[in-house]
């Protein structure tokens, strides 16, 4: 096997991890963080350990399946951990991994950009829609 320096390590690695690529892992995790309930539940933990119901309750309209779907995913990818302590009934806490963590202050500004400029978006939307209602006529 042929020696390869840092530099051409590093190249491959870059070539190996780009999203633009077809076959690319990093996709799969981009796909996952691009769930709306992904981004919400990373912001509600941001403040410490919840429990799923407490979570449930954060997180408006998320459904129980979709909650333990998205709780699930995120502990697979290293990004939340899940603590079962022993008790009558069970008690299962969830937290952010530094994962996890670090993670959340991206998606934390996310969240804060979209709130902000929902005005703007729903104006873009309503002149699109104009337009688009004009040529068609």
């Amino acid at each position: 096997m042929p020696v390869r320096t840092a530099a051409q390590r590093r190249r491959e690695a870059k070539i190996a991890y780009n999203a633009f690529l077809e076959a690319c892992p990093s996709r799969q995790l981009l796909e996952t963080l691009s769930d709306k309930w992904v981004t919400l539940v990373l912001v509600a933990l941001a403040d410490g350990m919840k429990r799923h119901g407490e979570l449930a309750r954060r997180v408006a309209g998320v459904s129980q399946k979709m909650l333990t779907q998205t709780l699930r995913s995120l502990e697979r990818d290293g990004l939340v951990s899940r603590t079962v302590t022993p008790s009558v009934p069970v008690r299962v806490d969830y937290a952010l991994t530094p994962l996890g963590d670090a993670l959340e202050l991206q998606v934390r500004e996310l969240k804060r950009w979209a709130e902000v400029h929902m005005p703007h978006v729903f104006e873009a939307r309503r002149a699109y829609d104009a337009r688009s209602a004009r040529l068609a006529q």
